[in-house]
């Protein structure tokens, strides 16, 4: 067991503890868009979403499935020794193609060879019995786990309508409990320092995933694009963020009040290089997340420290 283990659930260890060996994730871009783009939920998409939408570390979108899959794997089998693997649908929607080229695509991942699972990106409000028969399906043909990432970014569906999520917290319960109903592993999004949250909002978010019983947890902090409507807010001076020691602090809160056995597969992201306004307080994320980590060494604290076990344990 390593210190994080000690400290908070970490991604790593868990999958190195469930299938036996180092297990890494090969992302995929897909072009595409999303409902609050095209006007289905909304248009512009959210306000600090670019143009790239998550995928800006993925390779290009015109290379098929299977070109992106073997590129990557090459690269991480011959950087890492790497012999298992997470095919890993990054950008955008993907749940939000067309039905039939979601399935063409599901199944081009699905035949590489020491793949252990699929995951997928997508919205609450873009996930249909449809999607998850065909997911059923894979995972039973092929042997392979299959968990779904949803963006939630907060619980406050205050500031959902300000960041023009285009879907409410009520979309991410529904789906979540859907999404349950066919074993599904399911990861939650969450942005813990937008501008419109304080500390209340950091517990009740660590709060309802608990609830939820959420699997594994994604935790970025905010950047800003340029050429965004949140980046012409920033240099408009009508947002103010939190400094690093409060997102520290928030992390860190959000911990103590999360289930111990959520995954933590991220403390804090990062955001394209060479377009950015603001990023991560000019300092590495590898640097933050040893900031939280120590910070939570010296005040003797962990993951599900202040999580009240009435809130998410049922039937005890």
């Amino acid at each position: 067991m390593n210190d994080s283990q000690t400290l908070y659930n970490n991604y790593a260890d868990y999958l190195q503890q469930k299938y036996g060996e180092k297990v890494y994730k090969l992302p995929i871009n897909l072009a595409g868009t999303c409902p609050n783009r095209d006007g289905v939920a909304g248009t512009g998409g959210c306000i600090f979403c670019d143009e790239e939408g998550s995928g800006f570390e993925g390779l290009p979108t015109y290379l098929s499935v299977k070109e992106q899959l073997n590129t990557n794997k090459e690269f991480f089998t011959k950087r890492f020794k790497a012999h298992k693997f997470i095919a890993y649908f990054q950008a955008f929607t993907n749940t939000y193609l067309p039905l039939e080229s979601f399935k063409e695509n599901i199944w081009a991942a699905s035949e590489l060879e020491d793949l252990v699972g699929i995951s997928i990106s997508t919205r609450p409000d873009c996930v249909s019995e449809d999607h998850l028969l065909f997911l059923k399906e894979v995972a039973e043909k092929k042997q392979l786990d299959v968990s779904i990432e949803l963006g939630l970014q907060t619980v406050n569906y205050h500031t959902l309508k300000k960041i023009n999520r285009g879907h409410t917290l009520a979309e991410f319960i529904e789906s979540v409990l859907r999404i349950k109903k066919y074993g599904f592993e399911i990861c939650a999004h969450i942005i813990l320092n937008l501008p419109w949250d304080n500390e209340t909002d950091v517990i009740e978010n660590a709060k309802i995933l608990s609830v939820l019983e959420i699997d594994y947890v994604k935790l970025h902090s905010l950047y800003i694009v340029k050429d965004t409507v949140l980046g012409q807010m920033y240099k408009n001076g009508e947002v103010d963020l939190i400094g690093l020691d409060e997102y520290v602090d928030r992390v860190i809160i959000f911990l103590e009040n999360l289930r111990p056995e959520t995954v933590i597969q991220r403390l804090v992201g990062k955001g394209p290089q060479g377009n950015l306004l603001f990023c991560n307080w000019d300092t590495s994320w590898w640097r933050i997340k040893n900031i939280i980590e120590e910070k939570m060494k010296g005040l003797s604290t962990y993951q599900g420290k202040s999580a009240k076990r009435s809130y998410y344990y049922y039937g005890e």
